[in-house]
């Protein structure tokens, strides 16, 4: 969007947000000993910055890599973009400064958009090479060693205590992954135990002695990662309480809201120990950026908690899972660089950037402004030094503008402070995380006018700033595409394959076959953290948008199982509780099936029989076949059967088996099909009516009923289940699935709410949805607006496509 210059230093002082004292050479904020005009706003809050009246110690601003393969394609992005986005999350004085980062401990299972995979599959072996979290740390500590380690279970092995977590298996498998990390020269700094299922206090103990056995007590243990009824527990079992080293707890801001208020409990307080929001988050990485402002700040305010994880670190996962967009950033296109650096790594860097673990809070220098909440909050940080401050200050929900005046004393420094700040309101990211200016205090006393819906930092630190990386745009995977699995990934997973159940690890052949091939490695049910209804292992790749294709792979049964290939892989159910896809499963014993899966698991067999048995220890080809409506299966060569259904047109491509089986993949391979590229009208069955989008195109533009006149805003591209005008998608506003969401023009991402599945009677079914293109009460006004409504095949919901 093309944006006039500002002019004139008064309009550049509005435009950041803050009052203009001496005009001098640049901008200069006024002091207490200048005269105000008698228009200025009377100050509604001060501060008394005292150094000598510390409060807790501050033990950071973090994030978790984890909960979820939510980092997963991150480390098959090129470069440079990786190194960028890298940057962006650790590097200090660039982006989100991270001080903490929590990693997952894998357990072969799906922690909520993925499954890490464990370092031991099987008791009595050892992998330490598993999955992409060392990688992670490594390039994390590379670029901030003073970065703090945080580890947690979200689930396990299955052989662990006959499936009970809470046992000395699992106790001995935290020590091998403890050994693990020291194999790559990390420092875990903290353990928890079983996230967000509760504790075992004998357990708890067990784990305390053995980290103190094995040469690991500086450890620290984090119990327990769920709510504050364990300070309750500890505050009555003292051999608890002496157990734990910090009370971490999870979302105490509340889950999805505005983190308004974010309380601990007394008894917490007394306890002695550090509270720590351990987990909160979960927000989109734009969007969610106002919660997060609040709630570091009012997370030590409120409930004297010293710590904030966000969740996740990043969102490198694809976008049609569920947490698609959830992170400090975006990171979903690792085959074209591109990437989102999201608002929220800006909120959260106005912490980072000018603190340190170690410094503390001075309580006498935080609160609400004004004594009220909704003017904003503010918190106040020395640093070890005794000298330096920095003080963050929120204003989400003010109404109007306010000023605070400061005072400093007690020994901390009353020379010149700089002046930071996010419009955490506006969508351009010009205007976050800005040096706004410098001001020198008079006696150490200074006044600013803050605006509302911004977030500001003044302090008397230096080294911040701002990176300068910009992401290359969007583009396809093309097809064909293959991976034989020779080539090296970064890590032990094949490029692009992203693990949602099981673990999916590049071997050595068996079956008498040389080189590398693609094995499932757990070979049983995991101690599961998710509560899905069809537990198996599968992996998806690929680009969303590719529609007519086939998938095929050779596969080797080690023991006898089922194996799938999946096609059309679009939008999955929370937590791996469904799947929009087709299945074509082909056993050991010759059977095969053609199946439909949806996002609440509900299995739907479109065509199925009997080939010659294919045994196991032997190498056979399966190719699946989704051509327009038709679906067809393919073994070793040979068609067996097919079925024909219109319900998905789009999605990408995966590798699965039907039970925790160790069965083996190799010569993956993609075959475009017949493209569905066409351009013209969407004509209603409202007649004479088309679907139109402004002549302007940008992003956010509402999608209209209008008389058609083949105008380039009525002219639409469909391609791969997908409308696009002017580089732009048809796109169901903030994934909305309720009827009467609106339908926008938006940047094309390869979502779910931006797929659409043509239905013989003409509707136009949105795939994340489930709800049709609508025009509302059947309207021929034109400048009606599209929604989403329930399908009920009116002439309102019938579409001709290009």
């Amino acid at each position: 969007m093309t944006r006039a210059p500002v002019r004139l230093r008064r309009t550049l002082a509005a435009f950041l947000g803050l009052s203009l004292g001496v005009l001098s050479g640049g901008l200069a904020a006024p002091t207490v000993s200048q005269a105000a005009p008698s228009s200025a706003p009377t100050p509604s809050t001060s501060i008394t910055v005292n150094g000598t009246k510390p409060g807790l110690t501050f033990d950071g601003v973090g994030a978790i890599s984890g909960g979820g393969g939510n980092s997963r394609l991150l480390v098959d992005y090129p470069e440079p973009q990786r190194s960028e986005l890298l940057d962006y999350l650790y590097k200090p004085g660039y982006g989100a400064s991270l001080q903490l980062l929590k990693l997952e401990i894998g357990g072969d299972t799906n922690s909520t958009d993925g499954a890490e995979p464990s370092h031991m599959h099987t008791a009595g072996t050892v992998d330490c090479n598993q999955g992409y979290e060392w990688w992670m740390a490594e390039q994390a500590k590379a670029r901030n060693p003073r970065i703090k380690l945080a580890a947690l279970s979200w689930g396990a092995p299955g052989w662990l205590g006959g499936g009970n977590f809470w046992s000395q298996d699992t106790i001995d498998y935290l020590m091998s992954w403890m050994d693990c990390a020291d194999g790559h020269g990390l420092t875990i700094d903290y353990l928890g135990g079983w996230n967000e299922r509760g504790y075992d206090k004998t357990w708890y103990r067990n784990l305390k002695a053995a980290l103190v056995s094995h040469g690991y007590g500086a450890t620290k243990v984090v119990a327990a990662d769920s709510d504050w009824g364990v300070a309750d527990a500890m505050a009555q079992d003292q051999a608890f309480k002496d157990a734990v080293d910090i009370v971490g707890v999870h979302y105490p801001c509340g889950y999805l809201d505005a983190y308004a208020t974010c309380p601990s409990t007394p008894t917490a307080q007394r306890l002695g120990k550090p509270l720590w929001a351990s987990e909160n988050g979960s927000q989109d990485a734009d969007t969610g950026a106002p919660a997060v402002a609040r709630s570091i700040n009012r997370g030590y305010l409120d409930g004297k908690m010293t710590a904030y994880f966000n969740w996740p670190v990043i969102a490198a996962l694809y976008p049609n899972l569920f947490f698609s967009t959830d992170g400090m950033s975006v990171a979903n296109q690792p085959w074209s660089g591109n990437y989102h650096i999201g608002k929220t790594t800006w909120v959260t860097a106005h912490t980072t950037q000018f603190t340190r673990p170690g410094w503390r809070y001075i309580d006498s220098a935080g609160g609400y402004l004004g004594g009220t909440r909704t003017n904003g909050s503010y918190v106040t940080l020395k640093s070890t030094n005794n000298t330096d401050y920095s003080t963050v200050i929120e204003t989400m929900d003010a109404t109007s503008a306010q000023t605070v005046s400061f005072s400093v004393t007690g020994g901390l420094s009353t020379g010149q402070v700089h002046v930071w700040d996010t419009d955490v309101k506006s969508d351009d990211s010009s205007r976050w995380f800005v040096h706004q200016q410098d001001v020198t205090p008079s006696g150490g006393k200074y006044t600013l006018t803050l605006q509302p819906g911004h977030l500001y930092t003044v302090t008397t630190t230096t080294g911040q700033g701002k990176g300068t990386a910009v992401s290359p745009a969007r583009k396809a995977l093309g097809l064909p595409y293959s991976d034989d699995f020779e080539t090296r990934a970064t890590t032990t997973s094949p490029k692009y394959f992203s693990d949602m159940n099981g673990a999916f690890q590049s071997v050595s052949c068996g079956g008498g076959r040389t080189g590398t091939c693609l094995r499932q490695m757990a070979p049983m049910s995991p101690i599961r953290w998710t509560e899905e209804p069809y537990n198996a292992p599968y992996t998806i790749m690929g680009d969303g948008t590719w529609s007519n294709y086939t998938v095929s792979a050779d596969t080797m049964f080690e023991q006898a199982g089922t194996v799938e290939l999946l096609g059309r892989v679009n939008q999955q159910g929370r937590n791996n509780n469904g799947l929009n896809a087709y299945h074509l499963r082909v056993s050991d014993t010759g059977a095969w099936s053609i199946d439909k899966s949806d996002t609440k698991w509900n299995f739907t067999t479109l065509a199925s029989g009997t080939t010659g048995a294919l045994g196991t220890g032997s190498w056979h080809t399966v190719a699946f076949t989704l051509e327009g409506s038709a679906l067809t299966a393919v073994v070793d060569g040979v068609t067996v059967g097919s079925a024909t259904d219109l319900g998905y047109t789009n999605g990408q491509a995966g590798l699965g088996v039907t039970g925790y089986v160790t069965e083996q993949f190799d010569d993956f391979a993609l075959t475009p099909g017949t493209p569905t590229s066409h351009e013209g009208r969407v004509a209603s069955g409202l007649a004479g009516k088309c679907a139109a989008a402004d002549a302007s195109g940008a992003s956010g533009t509402p999608v209209r009923l209008w008389d058609c006149d083949g105008s380039v805003a009525q002219t639409w591209t469909w391609s791969n289940g997908t409308l696009t005008q002017g580089g732009k998608c048809l796109d169901v506003t903030g994934q909305g699935t309720v009827d009467g969401t609106a339908v926008i023009l938006w940047d094309c991402t390869g979502g779910a709410n931006q797929q659409w599945a043509p239905q013989p009677d003409g509707s136009l079914k949105g795939v994340q949805s489930g709800r049709c293109l609508d025009v509302p009460g059947g309207s021929t006004t034109n400048g009606t607006e599209l929604v989403i409504w329930d399908c009920n095949g009116g002439a309102n919901q019938r579409w001709t496509l290009p």
